[in-house]
């Protein structure tokens, strides 16, 4: 996936506690130790009252900045549909995306004020056709047994697109970043996000 001086841009978005900076770290660690220069920048001011959380990640054989230029990203990893549609201009005209079928409603929705998006799969499968996965990490993650592990699920769906990294150092990545007590369920979360 990865050509020889290309520098990989990898946007991440979600909402407060959806676990979008541990993903953002799985990632920075496995291209890291995978030799790749790696750089990524997050924005989280508001993530504890669930606002939006956004990363800037970056990986290639040398990298100067964090920071991805708009309609530059080769990829859009996003934890919630919104979250999604918020960031579908930072994504380049090839870039694939790997969103999480879930709705949390902000606030204007709950209070009555606005209204949720309905066309959000539509509208990203109009523009960038093939190049669109939507993964129900959220009810894969239930059947294991802990909503809290969809990050897990779609981290797995996007490893898909390095096969030149090995299963063996993700599910290492993970064992280090997360308590013991949560491999057994975040490691079953990564194959399950590898089958989609």
């Amino acid at each position: 996936m990865t050509e020889n001086g290309k520098v990989t841009n990898i946007f991440l978005s979600g909402v407060g506690g959806q676990g979008t900076i541990l993903a953002s770290n799985i990632l920075a660690q496995v291209f890291l130790n995978a030799g790749y220069d790696v750089k990524k920048a997050e924005v989280h001011g508001m993530a504890q009252r669930g606002g939006d959380v956004t990363t800037h990640f970056r990986f290639g054989k040398k990298v100067y900045s964090p920071l991805i230029e708009y309609g530059e990203a080769d990829f859009l990893l996003s934890f919630e549909l919104l979250e999604a549609a918020r960031y579908i201009n930072w994504i380049n005209p090839e870039g694939r995306i790997i969103i999480n079928k879930q709705a949390i409603l902000p606030p204007a929705v709950s209070l009555g004020q606005a209204e949720y998006p309905g066309d959000i799969e539509r509208t990203f499968r109009k523009y960038f056709r093939n190049n669109v996965w939507i993964i129900n990490g959220q009810e894969i993650a239930r059947k294991l047994g802990n909503i809290q592990a969809a990050n897990v699920v779609l981290t797995g769906a996007f490893s898909n697109f390095f096969p030149e990294i090995k299963e063996e150092q993700w599910i290492s990545t993970i064992r280090t970043l997360l308590p013991a007590k949560l491999h057994d369920l975040n490691i079953k979360a990564f194959y399950e996000g590898r089958k989609t």
